[in-house]
């Protein structure tokens, strides 16, 4: 059956599909989005309405309900980049599952998948993508009541892996920004110095990679950024240290978007920097872990202010996975406290 096209609604697009005297519509952002909207709602039609009829469920591979949760729900969420690269890699990550059934999902087809999976990446890798199917599941369940239950929910998630405590040493700054081709004192021109500035920006202000991106010039405050999104779904405002605003004065006056990178050349760039400077055991966000570090050993900051500036709702995530002070940091303030 030919796809009917799509039609421009001001600045959306709407479909219409016809099966057996009855019509289906859906509007979407853009006609390709239309069209896969009704090739999917098109094969739903024809192979489960004579099936369903005789009290039958037809084949609904997990392909297909991925994709269906991604244009009906994902695609609105600000996970929505992590969804759609799990998706579009699931005969990949999970070749076992990708086109079987929902219907015919057993735990053991999930613990084989899991098993095989913690092989090959980490367990956080894993424990991520485990939520996001076991959340399409869901979807299914609750809103589309194609299922009664989740069956991702009888099997156990990986247990967590100890939390990162990999600090950034003065030095390992340097080799960084050498291997950025930034002096840490310019203006920057190339994608390779604005993630240099982001890297020490985040730094001194413990902000996400993500928020970093984002910001905008009219969310600076005199003192302090203001973030008016951030991972959790609230606003924060990161008070700006001596050394932050020196950062921010190198930028470009007339910006408005403050670092001109997308998230992918960010980190592409990044990743590339790292294996030149022999320090691929660093991550962008240790960066995180490192400032907050410093907040307490520098700044004295007790835990509830550091709580509102890095943007965490729970005080042990903080203090057991991001604050990593070495053993002479704990001998400096016990004696300080003494003194």
């Amino acid at each position: 059956m030919k796809l009917p096209k799509a039609i421009q609604r001001g600045s959306s697009w709407r479909i219409t599909v016809t099966f057996q005297n009855r019509r289906y519509s859906a509007t979407r952002d853009t006609p390709k989005e239309c069209e896969h909207w009704a090739s999917l709602k098109l094969l739903e039609l024809k192979t489960g309405k004579a099936d369903l009829d005789n009290g039958i469920k037809p084949a609904y591979p997990f392909s297909q309900l991925c994709e269906k949760y991604y244009q009906e729900h994902g695609r609105h969420m600000r996970s929505a980049r992590t969804i759609i690269l799990k998706i579009k890699n699931l005969e990949r990550i999970a070749p076992n599952i990708a086109e079987k059934s929902i219907y015919d999902f057993k735990p053991a087809d999930i613990v084989e998948w899991r098993n095989n999976r913690k092989k090959v990446v980490k367990v956080a890798t894993v424990r991520n993508e485990h939520a996001i199917y076991s959340a399409i599941f869901t979807y299914a369940m609750k809103e589309l009541f194609l299922i009664e239950s989740n069956v991702w929910h009888s099997v156990q998630m990986p247990g967590k892996e100890k939390s990162r405590n990999q600090r950034i040493t003065l030095e390992d700054q340097q080799i960084l920004l050498k291997a950025l081709e930034w002096n840490g004192d310019t203006t920057p021109v190339k994608s390779k110095h604005y993630v240099a500035w982001a890297f020490l920006f985040a730094i001194e202000t413990a902000m996400r990679q993500g928020e970093i991106l984002a910001m905008r010039k009219a969310d600076l405050r005199e003192g302090f950024i203001y973030l008016p999104m951030t991972k959790n779904g609230e606003s924060r405002s990161v008070p700006l240290s001596r050394e932050a605003k020196r950062l921010l004065s190198l930028l470009p006056a007339d910006a408005d978007e403050l670092v001109p990178l997308s998230k992918d050349i960010c980190c592409t760039t990044w990743v590339r920097a790292k294996k030149r400077a022999g320090l691929k055991h660093i991550n962008f966000h240790d960066s995180r872990h490192e400032a907050i570090t410093r907040m307490v050993r520098i700044r004295k900051l007790p835990v509830e202010v550091l709580a509102k500036i890095t943007g965490h709702k729970t005080i042990g995530i903080l203090i057991n996975t991001y604050y990593n002070p070495d053993a002479q940091d704990l001998v400096e303030m016990f004696n300080d406290s003494e003194s």
